[in-house]
């Protein structure tokens, strides 16, 4: 059996823990399996060198931020592969280029087009347990991309995706998917099968356990995963295709966001082309926007609000100014003290009403909602960044989740 793991930031935070992944990983290989091993940065190490990096400039060339980001999961590789060999178990470490990792030129952001399996498959057939730099990978230019934050979870599905391996096991500092983020509510429950779709939906809308994009690739190629902890030897959350009969939960988690940031543009000219004039050119400069709200229309004109992570604010305001005159618009208007509240469920498509309790639990709690956004699966809430954590614990109350 090929078995494909992941460790993240904090399992390998230190030379101890990074022993204890070792004894984890050999004694999966003393259990007859190939072992395909992939290692996020030390602890902090990519905040480190991005704070190292402020010092220098507050403009980076993007290019040469992946070259810097790319050393810590180098550190980590190189390290994890010395400690396995203290155990007596052949092994070798890979950084992304040499996994065959290629990616298209999108720094900072590259996405995963494409793994030549040919050196991983001949370290596995000789023997060696295979330790891979998690977060990276090359472009066709030769050039050291990185995956953005979470990148290391896309590596390992797309390398079991790939290897066609048995099992894929995203280790990390949590027992595995909670109902919401424990930190907060400390009733929240362990959940022991997720669907693809409500992983998928609890990732992007701010669950950090699972990045969305591993997730994407997971339920393209039906490869289950397994969310466990590194820290202990129980049993995690599955997160694997979901028939109808076993939904039994209306809403099954509440993710928070508060990477969030809202830009509104008013007076915007109303005729076709607009709309895309404007997103497409935010596109253009690689911004994930969310939620967008359009207003009524008013003497041939309305006002257009969207949301964007608060670190491609600076930039998408850049965009949007540069757009004024073309678009029509009289102003624009940006806020970042904001959060984004979600509620999950697969059940909440044959059940009328979810997204009104949601709100009345809200209300009753005075938190004002500045925007909405549903879809089958979910409702999300614009708040106030302040209020984001209130939210959270009614609404794990308002759908007894805890139970």
């Amino acid at each position: 059996m090929l078995v494909v793991q992941k460790y993240g930031g904090s399992s390998v935070a230190d030379a101890e823990r990074i022993r204890r992944v070792a004894r984890r990983v050999n004694d999966v290989r003393a259990e007859g399996h190939s072992v395909v091993v992939v290692v996020s940065a030390m602890g902090d190490t990519t905040d480190d060198l991005i704070n190292l990096v402020e010092s220098i400039t507050d403009s980076p060339p993007e290019r040469e931020m992946d070259v810097i980001l790319s050393t810590g999961e180098q550190v980590s590789i190189a390290l994890l592969a010395m400690a396995v060999k203290e155990l007596g178990a052949p092994v070798i470490s890979l950084t992304g280029a040499q996994a065959g990792i290629m990616t298209d030129n999108a720094h900072t952001k590259a996405r995963i087009l494409d793994v030549n399996t040919a050196r991983l498959q001949k370290e596995i057939d000789g023997g060696n347990i295979v330790i891979v730099a998690g977060f990276q990978g090359i472009n066709e230019k030769n050039d050291i991309t990185t995956l953005g934050r979470g990148g290391s979870d896309t590596t390992a599905v797309a390398l079991a995706a790939a290897l066609k391996a048995d099992l894929c096991e995203i280790y990390t500092d949590v027992d595995g998917v909670y109902t919401t983020d424990p930190r907060i509510v400390t009733e929240a429950r362990k959940l022991d099968v997720v669907s693809y779709d409500e992983m998928l939906e609890l990732a992007n809308l701010g669950a950090v356990v699972l990045h969305p994009r591993s997730v994407e690739l997971a339920m393209q190629y039906g490869i289950p995963l397994h969310v466990r902890s590194s820290f202990n030897l129980n049993s995690g959350t599955i997160v694997r295709e979901v028939d109808s009969m076993e939904r039994s939960l209306v809403v099954t988690g509440v993710a928070y966001d508060l990477n969030v940031a809202k830009i509104g543009l008013y007076d915007v000219f109303d005729k076709p082309g607009i709309a895309y004039k404007l997103f497409k050119s935010l596109a253009d400069e690689k911004i994930n926007v969310d939620m967008i709200i359009q207003s009524a229309t008013r003497d041939e004109r309305n006002d257009i609000s969207f949301t964007c992570s608060q670190s491609d604010l600076k930039k998408a305001l850049s965009v949007v100014e540069g757009l004024l005159p073309e678009i029509g618009a009289s102003g624009v208007t940006s806020k970042d003290s904001v959060a984004k509240v979600s509620i999950v469920g697969a059940g909440m498509v044959s059940n009328p009403g979810v997204a009104a309790m949601m709100f009345e639990a809200l209300a009753k709690e005075g938190i004002n909602l500045e925007m909405i956004s549903t879809s089958e699966i979910k409702t999300s809430c614009v708040i106030e960044a302040s209020e984001a954590k209130k939210a959270v614990q009614t609404l794990h109350n308002k759908f007894n989740l805890a139970e």
